[in-house]
């Protein structure tokens, strides 16, 4: 058994943990087949199945599953020695692997990454956009972006980015010429508007609040997409009013497209949040980007980590 491949372990535990064939393939940039490769390889040499396939799912067997149990504490080691070596470069090399929501993706990490690794060349970026509640870790990320009510428990949190954004509505000029501008968010139930659609299949409710009065409401929608540019369009347009991130709205709004309505209900929220897993060896590539955001408050780090406890 000496002679097992360690590249087809890695891979088995990869695929058993996340129980796609796919999504570790497009995470790790191969092709499925090649991995399904490495598995038929390994379970050869063995002798014994690991991986029940079908169709439409991929779960272990029960030797697959004794074997991931007592095969991930072990990897979590070989990966620690290889990143204790890169301790001792000059400079640190390796991928760093970041799920963000598309707001951080498009508002944050634009004036961030260009910096970043222009200071540490050895290092290369890949960043997934998600606006799920998927366990980053466990899909095989370094580290995930995401806002404070979304923070997984028990991890690390790093501030990243602007420590306060805004929602915001806006509508054409010419929409609320033809349908009158709301004076309160109950008004908007009476108006067209543009909804935004998760992957998840969800549109979250848009909410207000002002001198202690919480408004939530979801209006009707004339238009429904899951893409912001289609969306932003869309009110420009004169098809309705919008509801999102102030800063995906800046250029509709500087131009005079797109104009704010019920400003006085829109409560500032907190930004973002860098969270990893606390661990003995963190992954150079995510020690050198947690260290650059904590140097770099202009960047809107806030400077300081903080834990969140379970509870």
């Amino acid at each position: 058994m000496t002679d097992v491949d360690l590249a087809d372990l890695d891979t088995f535990a990869a695929v058993a943990r996340a129980r796609s064939f796919r999504s570790v393939a497009r995470l790790r940039g191969v092709s499925a087949s090649s991995l399904s490769e490495a598995l038929r390889r390994l379970e050869a040499r063995l002798g014994v199945r690991l991986l029940n396939r079908t169709t439409r799912s991929v779960t272990p067997t029960e030797a697959g599953q004794r074997l991931l149990e007592r095969l991930a504490p072990a990897l979590g080691e070989v990966s620690a020695a290889l990143e204790a070596v890169n301790d001792f470069r000059d400079s640190p090399t390796g991928t760093l692997r970041l799920n963000v929501p598309t707001a951080v993706a498009r508002l944050v990490l634009p004036s961030i990454i260009g910096p970043f690794l222009a200071a540490h060349p050895g290092i290369s970026l890949e960043v997934t956009t998600d606006d799920t509640f998927l366990d980053v870790l466990a899909a095989g990320f370094d580290a995930g972006i995401r806002y404070d009510e979304r923070l997984e428990k028990d991890m690390i949190a790093v501030p990243i980015g602007p420590r306060v954004q805004r929602f915001i509505v806006a509508a054409s000029p010419a929409y609320l010429a033809a349908h009158g501008r709301p004076a309160h968010p109950k008004d908007m139930l009476n108006h067209a508007c543009i909804r935004h659609r998760f992957a998840s299949g969800v549109m979250h409710p848009w909410e207000f609040e002002r001198d202690g009065e919480v408004v939530k409401i979801s209006p009707t929608p004339r238009v429904i997409a899951n893409n912001i540019d289609l969306e932003i369009a869309a009110a420009i347009q004169g098809l309705g009013l919008i509801a999102t991130f102030a800063g995906f709205l800046d250029n509709a709004l500087k131009s005079g497209a797109l104009e704010p309505v019920l400003e006085d209900w829109l409560q500032p929220f907190s930004g973002p949040f860098l969270y990893y897993a606390s661990r003995r060896h963190m992954p150079a590539p995510l020690r050198a980007f947690v260290d650059f955001i904590k140097r770099r408050p202009e960047l809107g780090a806030g400077g300081v980590a903080s834990v969140v406890h379970s509870g």
